[in-house]
């Protein structure tokens, strides 16, 4: 999971702050400012609803109802995860291979499940 301290600093480097908020399913460190929404789970690569988010899509963040929308139709939203394909696994060896078959999903806490 990618820590996401360059892309924020990108966007408050820019003076984007006030504007663009950067919604991921990485992770943030105590560095990070600006509006962020992060561990987004389940993974885009996992097939989460992040990972069907296009160029232009409107995305409504109601921080009060702690809720975030895509202004997508259900019929869009169908439409792009029938379309959707898992990414091709980069090939791993030794303790990252292991690590990569025994570890969950982020949103369960990455713990190996034996």
């Amino acid at each position: 999971m990618p820590e996401m301290l360059k892309p924020s600093s990108a966007i408050m480097g820019k003076g984007l702050g006030e504007d663009v908020a950067l919604v991921t399913d990485g992770r943030f460190s105590g560095g990070t400012h600006g509006f962020v929404v992060g561990h987004v789970a389940p993974e885009a690569y996992e097939g989460g609803n992040i990972a069907f988010i296009k160029n232009n899509d409107i995305i409504e963040i109601n921080a009060r109802k702690n809720s975030i929308n895509m202004q997508i139709t259900d019929e869009e939203l169908s439409k792009r995860k029938s379309e959707w394909k898992k990414p091709k696994e980069n090939k791993l060896y030794g303790v990252l291979k292991k690590y990569r078959k025994q570890v969950s999903c982020s949103s369960i806490g990455c713990l190996t499940d034996l």
